[in-house]
């Protein structure tokens, strides 16, 4: 049964704001590992590469809002600080010393991860009838999946 975020119970809320908080991190942790390379790649692929960073931290930072706008909807407390985030993230920080192929390795990682999140939040909003943030995880988890496409691209 499709339930909107006022109907479903405490427990099913506090499940929903769980999993879209491990989201919520793990985008927040990538928008700064998207940019933090943006600033650094260096090489024969600068121009295109800078501009596929950019578009990837530019669409994150939006998408944490929409996520953690979404928790508050469910009237569950959104993670806001950055300590928090980068102890929850399964994406990883890094330094920026990379070459452009590490650069587009651990985007690819942090990609295929938020990806794997994602469903994992959208199956668990499905089993509570959330079929509102079924779909934002969905929308969020195609995004994460053509860029991990771009990435591995740029591999090949």
């Amino acid at each position: 049964m499709t339930q909107t975020a006022a109907a479903l119970s405490t427990d099913a809320k506090t499940a929903i704001a769980e999993a879209l908080n491990q989201s919520v991190a793990e985008t927040a942790v990538a928008t700064m590992l998207a940019q933090n390379f943006h600033w650094n790649v260096t090489g024969m692929g600068f121009g295109p590469l800078h501009e596929l960073f950019q578009q990837m931290y530019e669409d994150h930072f939006t998408a944490q809002d929409d996520l953690a706008e979404r928790v508050r909807a469910l009237d569950v407390h959104a993670e806001g600080t950055l300590a928090g985030m980068l102890e929850r993230s399964k994406v990883k920080e890094h330094d920026g010393h990379a070459t452009d192929k590490e650069m587009i390795k651990a985007l690819l990682v942090a990609q295929e991860t938020l990806a794997a999140t994602l469903a994992g939040a959208g199956a668990i909003a499905a089993d509570h009838g959330d079929t509102l943030t079924e779909d934002l995880c969905i929308a969020r988890g195609q995004t994460h999946e053509k860029f991990a496409w771009f990435l591995r691209a740029h591999l090949s």
